[in-house]
């Protein structure tokens, strides 16, 4: 039988919240339809998953809260904010240094919040007598439709949570619990006109408003595709090396966010701008040390050097040229085909022509016959979705 419990059950567990420094708590009822369900099976079908098979696998359990835990009667839903205390598209400028995503320049905020969320639901099974289960973005639960649903704010045009208080920058975390709580109210949407989020993309990643293709998203390219990015997209990276801030620093509701307050979310001076020249002579033990409480070590080294490549053959810089050819020899085959690209980008047509050489893996002897093309493209590539 689930858990009843009233409004006072609410404030006790918002009082403690406020032990745990989180910034928003709301609260939803799991029993209810759910659309957002069925935009996430027509997201899958149409293919604009792309190669996270995973989220093919669990859709079944991703359909409905509930399907999670048929048990769950009620969401308490936490946000904490990550916010910057700079603008984040500074760095684009900066073309010899690498853009890294404001959520990964601090400490990983899996382990930060999954650990108070576990101490909070332990509280909550003690105090209040029911059952609890903890999620922080490891498990097929779809957070941002329940935080809409809790009154923390409404998923935006670039479908990522908006609030007013907080802007795009809030981490979420939910507990589902079997306690019957009464649902707060939601926020209603309020984007409005407004299309900043959409217009800047650098890669026309929106097929429309609330609607995401990952296939042509900068954060899903450099963080979750496995092999080269395709070719059409490597310009316009720019030097983002480890996903995307655009769409979320352009949002006019940041006006109203503060910094983190969470000291664990400040960045790190290292991965602000870090230099491509640094990155890119990374080894595995060199990457594990630099990135050991940061959510970027996730992707592994051959990756991240991957990105920092196409990071360098986008710099226009002829100086980082000699970095990127040390890394024709490099052990993983994704790292050369990176390095050869940038070559072909940062030297000339002849000095370029003279380095040719064969490769043993295929898609490295690839990237060499494209880039030994005579009308190989130059500047911004124009941009179609998959």
């Amino acid at each position: 039988m689930p858990t009843s419990t009233s409004d006072s059950a609410k404030q006790l567990i918002r009082q403690r919240a406020a032990r745990y420094s989180f910034d928003a708590i709301g609260f939803a009822a799991v029993d209810q339809p759910w659309p957002a369900g069925a935009r996430l099976r027509a997201f899958v079908e149409q293919g604009r998953h792309g190669a996270m098979q995973w989220m093919e696998e669990t859709l079944e359990r991703r359909s409905h809260p509930r399907a999670m835990w048929p048990a769950a009667r009620s969401a308490v839903v936490f946000g904490m904010s990550y916010g910057p205390d700079r603008d984040p598209l500074e760095v684009l400028a900066q073309k010899d240094r690498g853009a890294i995503s404001v959520y990964a320049q601090g400490d990983d905020y899996h382990q930060l919040i999954k650990g108070r969320l576990k101490e909070f639901g332990g509280w909550m099974s003690a105090k209040l007598g029911c059952k609890v289960k903890v999620f922080v973005d490891t498990a097929p639960l779809m957070e941002k439709p329940l935080a809409e649903a809790a009154g923390l704010g409404w998923q935006g045009k670039h479908t990522n949570l908006v609030s007013r208080e907080h802007g795009s920058w809030l981490f979420l975390g939910v507990v589902l619990t079997t306690l019957e709580l009464q649902p707060d109210a939601p926020t209603g949407e309020h984007c409005g006109s407004c299309r900043a989020c959409l217009d800047v993309c650098p890669t026309n990643a929106f097929p429309a408003p609330f609607q995401l293709d990952a296939r042509a998203c900068i954060s899903y390219l450099t963080i979750e595709h496995e092999g080269p990015i395709p070719h059409r997209y490597r310009t316009a990276l720019g030097n983002r090396i480890y996903g995307c801030d655009d769409c979320l620093a352009v949002c006019p509701w940041n006006k109203f966010a503060a910094r983190a307050h969470e000291q664990a979310l400040h960045a790190r001076d290292e991965l602000r701008a870090p230099g491509l020249s640094d990155l890119v002579a990374l080894d595995e033990a060199a990457f594990r040390a630099l990135f050991r409480r940061s959510p970027v070590k996730r992707i592994g080294r051959d990756r991240f050097v991957r990105n920092v490549l196409y990071a360098i053959g986008n710099s226009g810089d002829p100086a980082l040229a000699q970095a990127a050819r040390a890394r024709l020899d490099d052990p993983s085959p994704l790292v050369r085909g990176a390095a050869v690209w940038a070559l072909g980008r940062l030297l000339d047509p002849a000095e370029f022509a003279a380095m040719g050489r064969e490769d043993p893996d295929p898609e490295v002897r690839d990237e060499w016959r494209q880039a030994r093309f005579p009308h190989r493209r130059s500047g911004r590539q124009a941009i179609s979705r998959p």
